[in-house]
């Protein structure tokens, strides 16, 4: 499927199952059932601009209300309005709400998002009231959707083009870095934080960066989210 349409198919789960579903044109059709046989097809319902958008439904966690720009957030909650046209991460998945609820705890200080996708740690570490806020990516896209949605939640946060798994990285209070197990390894040893909030990896998993010590883990569907201090600052 991957190399068929590489722009993207949809799994859905029904029970033991999975359909793998594609849109696409005519062409794209004869390229499955050469592939894989006769599948079925289906005409796109006449409304399948706007449809997408139910799939993207807002989020609460403790004070903060993460959703798309056509949702009304809730009285008296932080907003941090999200724009998931580009799909760099809207707040709904796991990793990011194990992400901001260890955020919600930690000291206000500088923060640095270490692969910020579309800035939602950011722009929430930034309403809650940490300083200064640095967000570091190495897509342009996701850079640019980090802007959008810093400016959109009228955050001061700043955005840049970074490799945060080769360039230099800014000294910062806390580091957040929703990214994978191996890429949560790799900036730990790089990045100069005396907190380090790591997620994008699987329960099963348990990072061990050298020089932090595990302070707390946190856990929801089949993810998990970790929370270290740097040993100098632990203790003190």
């Amino acid at each position: 499927m991957l190399e068929l349409f590489p722009e993207g198919f949809e799994e859905v789960e029904f029970g033991d199952d999975l359909e793998l579903a594609v849109y696409s044109n005519a062409a794209g059709e004869e390229r499955f059932w050469h592939a894989f046989g006769p599948g079925s097809a289906t005409d796109v319902a006449p409304d399948w601009q706007e449809a997408w958008k139910r799939f993207h439904q807002p989020v609460r966690v403790g004070p903060l209300w993460v959703g798309p720009p056509w949702e009304k957030p809730d009285p008296g909650s932080v907003a941090v309005v999200i724009d998931p046209g580009q799909a760099f991460g809207t707040g709904a998945h796991a990793t990011t709400r194990l992400c901001l609820e260890l955020l919600l705890e930690r000291p206000r200080r500088s923060v640095v998002d270490l692969g910020c996708g579309s800035g939602v740690l950011a722009v929430a570490a930034a309403k809650l009231g940490f300083a200064p806020v640095t967000a570091l990516d190495v897509d342009p896209q996701a850079v640019d959707a980090a802007k959008a949605n810093a400016s959109a939640n009228d955050a001061v946060v700043a955005v840049r083009t970074t490799d945060v798994l080769a360039d230099p990285l800014p000294d910062a209070g806390l580091a957040l870095a929703n990214l994978t197990f191996e890429g949560v390894t790799t900036v730990a040893a790089r990045v100069p934080a005396a907190e380090l909030v790591a997620s994008g990896y699987l329960a099963g998993q348990q990072p061990s960066p050298e020089g932090w010590e595990h302070v707390e883990r946190r856990e929801a569907e089949g993810w998990a989210a970790d929370l270290f201090l740097r040993r100098s600052e632990a203790t003190i």
